[in-house]
């Protein structure tokens, strides 16, 4: 839920009450319109606070607590599961875990849990939004998050496929699955790793953790689901390239 720009405004004069407006974009990185259209709008989005509290070298997670709409996330935050921890890692770092593990003959070192992979990517990642729902999913967590917020499920449904969630949902997902509230924000992409409190190698470990079979297992999952993906696009691109040449 994008912030008041009331609120925002107060919580901005709190914190650089020195500030110009122009200054706060300047060292920020925000257009001045943006901003401007925004605070006309009445409603500030949050990435909009976080980058502001990034530039002030401030905590975006404890800011964003500060206003009404996001008052769970203050405290100490509750950890990811292992589960929310692999979910944000990339597919292609999985396959590479793979071929680190697998048999000497096939170029890798054969060690179960070996922690000699490459280092993982950044998280997010391009399915990080639809690993994390499915790996803090019971089966109803649709349909919980849909009664609770009111989003019509196929809308839902939508912003997973394309790999995107409003900071609100996410929120509410983390809540209707009794998780913390830091695992959606990252995989939004809304903060990072370090801001959600996660220990350096928390995602590298939990890889580690995984045995072969899991690993194994779910490198296939991932890759099946992107070969759907990607028959998907391929589909989609036949029928537009028909339709031009229908249209001459």
């Amino acid at each position: 839920m994008p912030l008041p720009a009331k609120a925002f405004q107060l919580w901005l004069h709190g914190v650089a009450p020195n500030e110009s407006t122009a200054d706060i974009c300047r060292i920020s990185g925000i257009k001045r319109t943006t901003l401007a259209q925004q605070l006309v709008r009445g409603k500030v989005a949050e990435t909009t606070l976080v980058s502001i509290s990034r530039a002030l070298k401030r905590s975006p997670l404890d800011d964003l607590a500060s206003f009404d709409s996001y008052a769970e996330l203050v405290g100490p935050p509750q950890p990811p599961t292992k589960a929310e921890l692999v979910s944000q890692i990339a597919t292609m770092d999985l396959l590479r875990a793979v071929i680190s593990r697998s048999s000497p003959a096939y170029g890798g070192f054969g060690d179960e849990g070996s922690s000699l992979t490459p280092a993982l990517g950044p998280a997010p990642h391009a399915t990080s939004v639809r690993n994390w729902v499915d790996s803090i999913d019971d089966g109803e967590l649709r349909h919980r998050v849909s009664a609770a917020t009111g989003i019509a499920p196929q809308n839902y449904s939508a912003q997973l496929t394309a790999n995107r969630l409003s900071p609100e949902l996410a929120v509410a997902t983390a809540r209707a699955a009794g998780v913390g509230f830091t695992g959606g924000l990252v995989a939004t992409g809304l903060i990072t790793e370090a801001e959600a409190g996660w220990p350096a190698q928390a995602r590298q470990a939990a890889l580690d953790g995984l045995s072969d079979g899991d690993l194994t297992a779910l490198a296939g999952e991932r890759l099946q689901s992107l070969g759907k993906t990607l028959r998907r696009q391929e589909q989609e691109h036949e029928q537009t390239k028909k339709i031009w040449e229908n249209l001459g």
